[in-house]
């Protein structure tokens, strides 16, 4: 039912919620109507105007319920469950120069270039929130694997 579910132009619920994790230890991840309304915002002030400007976008992680955070590890604060954030590539653009442009273009709450490999422009991903309310922090990190822990930067160290 979810894949019929437009959110906008280019988007359905179903790629915004879809996860192996979740199919896999059977964990309900259907998003309640607030979470939705959240993603459609996201999807509309994020997703859609990036996939406008480079094309095809993939969404790495959507909206996660409580239960399929925790499964993957996600901090117990994430804006992901609530529907305010969302995990992007574009392979026309890379990681850095995507999230680059998003900080330049796009009002965003917090950015986090993730993983990124200096020499590797597709590696990690692009974390990208919004907040419907107008609190948008305008927060720019990165998130750096050191001695087998995420440790998060300011700013875009690479």
């Amino acid at each position: 039912m979810s894949e019929k579910i437009k959110i906008s132009k280019n988007f359905n619920l179903k790629e915004l919620t879809a996860s192996s994790t979740a199919d896999r230890l059977d964990i309900d991840n259907g998003p309640s109507t607030e979470h939705l309304i959240n993603l459609t915002v996201v999807t509309h002030k994020i997703l859609q105007p990036v996939r406008e400007q480079f094309g095809v976008v993939t969404v790495n992680s959507g909206y996660r319920s409580p239960a399929l955070n925790k499964a993957v590890g996600g901090s117990a604060r994430s804006q992901h469950c609530n529907g305010e954030a969302v995990d992007l590539e574009c392979f026309s653009v890379s990681n850095p120069d995507l999230a680059k442009w998003i900080t330049k273009n796009l009002d965003w709450d917090q950015i986090i270039l993730e993983f990124y490999k200096k020499g590797d422009p597709h590696s990690g991903w692009v974390h990208c929130s919004y907040k419907r309310d107008g609190t948008n922090r305008r927060k720019i990190l990165t998130a750096l694997r050191i001695n087998k822990r995420t440790v998060y930067k300011p700013g875009f160290a690479i």
